[in-house]
């Protein structure tokens, strides 16, 4: 089974919050594969995750350039694959999530500004707590941290 976490955008946008979240699981060592309901998506995340800040970036591939994946800690995708043969899986704007098991851990995060986002979480909730996974929900605090709220 693999753990499951959702994190609940308030104050910040996807393209805000997502390059955050990345650069700690990387701190720890993860292998991430984030991946995006929209191929249009593709490319204004990998814009933020290129200037999140002004001194560092996230290395990166996306889906349909000529890198590697394999070579790549981070991919962004569009498909429903495990390119870069990651351990960790980032669903972001209610990506598909068939192969949620193959992963270590999955982390759905969705815009609570968007009423189809958290239905379609809680959705997701429902039939990840069905399947047995271990889960943890996350809401974004005021200044843009996280609280374990279950």
């Amino acid at each position: 089974m693999s753990e499951i976490r959702f994190y609940h955008l308030q104050q910040q946008s996807l393209f805000q919050a997502l390059p955050l979240l990345v650069r700690k699981a990387l701190d720890n060592g993860k292998r991430i594969n984030v991946r995006v309901a929209d191929a249009a998506m593709i490319a204004p995340l990998s814009e933020a995750f290129w200037g999140y800040r002004d001194d560092g970036f996230i290395p990166h591939g996306v889906c349909g350039d000529k890198s590697d994946p394999a070579d790549q800690p981070v991919f962004i995708t569009a498909e429903n694959d495990n390119a870069n043969k990651a351990d960790m899986l980032i669903l972001a704007g209610a990506a598909d999530n068939a192969h949620v098991g193959d992963f270590s851990l999955c982390c759905e995060v969705f815009d609570g500004r968007n009423a189809d986002e958290v239905q379609e979480a809680r959705s997701r909730w429902k039939a990840y707590k069905d399947d047995g996974h271990a889960i943890t929900y996350w809401q974004q605090t005021d200044r843009g941290g996280w609280e374990q709220k279950a």
